[in-house]
């Protein structure tokens, strides 16, 4: 995971390049978990996983 995007180890989800998916996850900052949603985009899909570039707070990727 970075700043930009993620991958994802999947099997196959039936995503598409280009596809729109809405992300949740948890980040744990010891005493304090915090759960971020982002929108991100299908940039690649291999036999492993699914790679996603989050779109950025402002709404341009």
């Amino acid at each position: 995971m970075s700043a930009n995007g993620v991958f994802i180890e999947t099997e196959n989800l039936g995503l598409k390049k280009g596809a729109t998916v809405h992300l949740a996850f948890a980040i744990n900052l010891g005493v304090v978990t915090k759960i971020h949603r982002r929108t991100a985009i299908v940039a690649h899909v291999s036999k492993g996983g699914t790679g996603l570039m989050m779109e950025s707070l402002t709404g341009t990727r």
